[in-house]
């Protein structure tokens, strides 16, 4: 079992947690920055939600 799977494995049924977690991640980010980076900051914000989260782009099916 990978490092990943695991994490996704600890992380299941805490979506919500992980989900304030990685915003809280972001949001710190942003502040040390002064903003500089933002943009890329809230595609990984979104990046990580998908996958260990409850909401993020991962949940939504590809677009076609």
């Amino acid at each position: 079992m990978s490092v990943m799977d695991k994490l996704k494995h600890m992380l299941k049924g805490h979506e919500a947690q992980a989900d304030k977690g990685v915003d809280k991640a972001g949001d710190a980010v942003d502040t040390k920055t002064q903003g500089k980076y933002s943009g890329q900051v809230d595609q990984g914000q979104e990046k990580m939600k998908g996958q260990y989260g409850g909401g993020g782009e991962g949940d939504q099916p590809p677009r076609t």
